[in-house]
C-alpha cells in the first residue's frame, strides 16, 4: 500500500491527545474502610475494573477514528504490482483517438470508433474531478491543445467525426508532447492512444522514442475478421477517346481484408448515368481486374467513376476519374519534297479531331514547333540552324517529331541531329528506284504497344497483300522497330526521348520509294502516332501528389490558378515552367477543418475560366487494413518501459487493469468508513456500556 498524499501521515501525532488526555484524567480513588464493608468491598472492586476498561476501549475507539481519518486523507492506494509511483509533479493525461477513416471498420455491429469513445468515457470517469486532460485527435484541432476537464472532452466526443488525414505515431507523440511541456516540462505525463495501428499509417514505430517524463499506454481497437475492397488505379486500352466509338476501360481491384470476396458488383458511371457493370471475386490480401466496355457520345470532358457497395469501410467505394473524348490534337507539317498526292495533309485535315497546319521548311516560325504535339518533318534534306534548335527544345519538352528523308538527305545533318538520342550507324543505301527491287514491309510485331488497339483483329493474317518499299536510309541504336523490311532492315523506328519520342522512316513518302502510303498501314499507323502525341493528364490524382502537371499552351504567366468545386475552393502552390503548370496540394494539417478535402472531381479555374476538370482521390493507405497486433507491439516495445501494450480494447478489462497497475486501488473509502465505524463505537461505548 502506497500514499498519494503521504506528508499527512504526520497528522497521526494528534493521536497522543486522546492518549494524553485519558492518561493524565483519570480520577484516583481514596480507600475508606468500614467496620463491615465485605460486602460494599466486594461490589466497589468490581466497579473500579469496569469502568476501567470501559474507558480503555473508548480511548482505543478514538484514537483508530483519528487514524483511520488521517489515512483516508492521505488516499491510500494498493497497487497490484507493486509499483513504485513517480516522485516528479503530476502532469497532463493525454488521450489520443484515432478517428482516420479506418476507424469505419465494424465488430459487434458497431464501428471501431464508438467502442473507443465508450471505453474513453469510462477512462474519463477514473478522471472525471480531474483539470489535467488533454485530447487529441486525427484532424490536431486548434482547440484540442489545451488543458481541459473531464467533462469538456465528453462533450467534444459527441461532436468528432472521421477525419480524412491519417497520422503516424511519432506525429502524435510530439504533439502531445509538445503541449505536455508546455504545461511542466518536468512533469510525469500519461498518454492514452486509442487505434487500430494499421501498419500502413502508423509509421516507423522503430524510431519512436518515449521521453522518460512520459508513459504511453497503447489500446488496440481491432477485430478477428476484416475485409475492405478499394480500386487501386484505372487505365483504358486506347488512351485516345474518340466519341462514338467503343473503348474499353481496366480497373485494379484490391481486397485488403482477410477473407474472400465472392462476385463483387461494380458499376461504372459517366456523367451521372450507369454505362456499364462488371463483377470480380478477390481472394483475401489479393487483386483482380476488372474490365468495362463504354462508348461516349459526345467530344470534351466526361466526368466519370466506378462504383461498389462494400460494408462496412465506404470512403473508399467509389473511384473518380476523368475522360477527355477527342481532344483536339496539334500536327504541324513542315516539308522539303512533298509526295504529290499530299497523303499526310489529306489523312490529317480531313479529321476535326486534328488542327493541321502545314509549311515549308524553308519558311515556317519556330515557335509554331513549340505549339505543336506532333510535328512532320517530310522530305527534309538536312536539320540545321533554327529547324534543329526548334526541334530540340520541343523533344526536351516532351514533343513528338516523325522524319523522312529526301530522296539526297544529308546524311552528316541528321547524323548530328539524331545522335544526341541514341540513333546511330546512319548511312545512305540508296541505290535505284526500280519497283522490281521493292522489299516487302513485314508484318507488326503482334506484341508491339505501338500497335496496340490498332487492328480489330489482332491479327495481320487476313491481309491480301502487304506494303512494298526501297530504302534510302538505314541506322541503328537503341531505336525500336516498329515496320522492318523482310530482310531484317528497318522501316520505320520509334526512339524515347524523355515524355516524348522520334520517329524515323528510311524512304521518302513518295510513290515511286513504294507504296505504303497507299497501303492499310498508313492510316492506322499514323493515327497511332498521333494520339500518342496527345498532351493528355492522367485520368485521376491522388492527394498525396506532390507535383500535379498540366500542359497549358495558351497559358497565362501572371495567373493566379484555382483549385475549386462546390464546397471549397484553394489557391495551391503553383509555377509555370515554359507550357506546362505544376500545381503542389497543402496538406491536410494546412487547411482549416471546415476545407478538408473530399474525393471528387475538381475544376481548374484560369482568371474565372474554367481551363481543365480534374479527379482527385484519396491514395489507398487507409484502405489497406493490415495491422500491427499486440503481440507484435510489446516486441517492437520490449526495450521501453514506458510502454504499455494492452491486449485489445473488447477483452472488457483494460479500465480495470490500467487502474491496478498504474493508478492502483483507492482505499480512502475503506478507510473513511472505519473511521465512521470507530466513531460510532466510541458513542455505543459511552451510552450503552454501563
Amino acid at each position: 500500500m502506497q500514499f498519494l498524499f503521504p506528508g499527512i501521515l504526520w497528522a497521526l501525532a494528534a493521536l497522543a491527545i486522546p492518549l494524553v488526555v485519558h492518561l493524565f484524567n483519570f480520577r484516583r480513588t481514596k480507600k475508606v474502610y468500614f467496620s463491615n464493608v465485605a460486602l460494599l468491598k466486594a461490589v466497589e472492586t468490581k466497579s473500579a475494573s469496569f469502568r476501567k476498561l470501559k474507558r480503555w476501549l473508548i480511548m482505543a475507539a478514538r484514537m483508530l477514528f483519528l487514524a483511520c481519518l488521517v489515512i483516508a486523507f492521505a488516499q491510500p492506494v494498493f497497487y497490484k504490482n507493486k509499483i513504485t509511483p513517480s516522485t516528479k509533479p503530476v502532469g497532463i493525461n493525454g488521450i489520443y483517438l484515432d478517428n482516420s477513416l479506418s476507424m469505419q471498420n465494424t465488430t459487434d455491429n458497431k464501428r471501431f470508433l464508438d467502442h473507443a469513445i465508450i471505453k474513453i468515457d469510462e477512462l474519463l470517469s477514473i478522471f472525471n474531478r480531474s483539470s489535467n486532460l488533454q485530447l487529441t485527435t486525427n484532424d490536431f484541432d486548434s482547440q484540442d491543445q489545451f488543458i481541459t476537464s473531464a467533462k469538456k472532452i465528453k462533450d467534444r466526443l459527441t461532436t468528432l467525426d472521421f477525419s480524412e488525414s491519417p497520422r503516424t505515431l511519432e506525429q502524435v507523440y510530439k504533439r502531445q508532447h509538445g503541449i505536455a511541456s508546455k504545461h511542466n516540462p518536468s512533469a510525469s505525463n500519461d498518454f492514452f492512444w486509442f487505434s487500430d495501428f494499421q501498419k500502413s499509417t502508423v509509421g516507423s514505430l522503430q524510431s519512436l522514442k518515449i521521453d522518460s517524463n512520459d508513459k504511453v499506454h497503447l489500446i488496440p481497437v481491432n477485430a478477428a475478421a476484416y475485409q475492405n475492397v478499394f480500386v487501386d488505379s484505372v487505365w483504358l486500352s486506347m488512351p485516345l477517346i474518340r466519341e462514338m466509338q467503343n473503348n474499353t476501360l481496366y480497373v485494379k481491384v484490391f481486397n485488403s481484408g482477410n477473407k474472400k470476396v465472392d462476385k463483387l458488383p461494380l458499376k461504372l458511371y459517366i456523367d451521372d448515368i450507369q454505362s456499364s457493370t462488371s463483377s470480380v471475386s478477390i481472394e483475401a490480401n489479393g487483386y483482380q481486374v476488372a474490365s468495362f466496355t463504354f462508348t461516349v457520345k459526345d467530344r470534351g470532358i466526361h466526368q466519370a467513376k466506378v462504383s461498389f457497395d462494400d460494408q462496412p469501410i465506404v470512403f473508399d467505394n467509389e473511384y473518380f476519374f476523368v475522360l477527355n473524348a477527342s481532344p483536339t490534337i496539334r500536327i504541324l507539317h513542315l516539308y522539303g519534297q512533298r509526295s504529290p498526292q499530299n497523303y499526310l495533309g489529306k489523312m490529317y485535315a480531313n479529321d476535326s479531331l486534328f488542327n493541321y497546319s502545314s509549311f515549308s521548311v524553308q519558311n515556317f516560325d519556330p515557335g509554331q514547333v513549340q505549339n505543336a504535339d506532333l510535328v512532320l518533318l517530310e522530305g527534309v534534306s538536312n536539320i540545321e540552324g533554327e529547324l534543329k534548335s526548334a526541334l530540340q527544345t520541343f523533344l526536351t519538352a516532351g514533343g513528338n517529331v516523325f522524319v523522312s528523308p529526301s530522296e539526297n538527305p544529308v546524311v552528316g545533318s541528321f547524323q548530328g541531329f539524331l545522335s544526341g538520342y541514341g540513333i546511330s550507324g546512319l548511312q545512305n543505301v540508296f541505290e535505284n528506284v526500280n519497283p522490281e527491287n521493292f522489299i516487302d514491309i513485314a508484318e507488326p510485331e503482334k506484341s508491339s504497344p505501338f500497335f496496340e488497339g490498332v487492328f480489330e483483329s489482332g491479327t495481320f493474317n487476313g491481309m491480301v497483300s502487304l506494303p512494298r518499299g526501297n530504302q534510302v536510309l538505314s541506322w541503328g541504336g537503341a531505336a525500336e522497330k516498329l515496320l522492318s523490311f523482310r530482310n531484317g532492315q528497318v522501316f520505320l523506328s520509334k526512339t524515347k526521348v524523355g515524355d516524348g519520342n522520334i520517329y524515323l522512316m528510311s524512304a521518302p513518302l513518295m510513290s515511286k520509294f513504294g507504296n505504303f502510303a497507299e497501303h492499310a498501314f498508313f492510316v492506322p499507323t499514323f493515327y497511332r502516332m498521333a494520339s500518342l502525341s496527345s498532351k493528355s493528364e492522367k485520368l485521376a490524382y491522388s492527394f498525396e501528389d506532390s507535383d500535379l502537371q498540366f500542359y497549358l499552351p495558351n497559358a497565362p504567366k501572371n495567373a493566379t490558378y484555382i483549385l475549386k468545386n462546390e464546397k471549397m475552393e484553394i489557391i495551391p502552390t503553383q509555377r509555370l515552367i515554359g507550357k506546362t503548370l505544376h500545381l503542389t496540394l497543402p496538406k491536410p494539417s494546412e487547411l482549416g477543418n471546415k476545407n478538408q478535402f473530399k474525393a471528387g472531381f475538381y475544376d481548374l479555374v484560369i482568371n474565372g475560366k474554367v481551363e481543365k476538370t480534374l479527379a482527385l482521390n484519396h491514395d489507398n493507405m487507409e484502405s489497406r487494413l493490415e495491422i500491427v497486433s499486440a503481440d507484435e507491439l510489446r516486441k517492437i516495445f520490449e526495450n521501453q518501459p514506458n510502454i504499455e501494450v494492452y491486449n485489445n480494447i473488447f477483452d472488457g478489462e483494460f479500465i480495470e487493469a490500467f487502474r491496478d497497475t498504474s493508478l492502483g486501488k483507492p482505499l480512502w473509502k475503506y478507510f473513511l468508513i472505519a473511521a465512521l465505524l470507530f466513531l460510532l463505537a466510541e458513542i455505543a461505548l459511552v451510552r450503552l456500556m454501563k
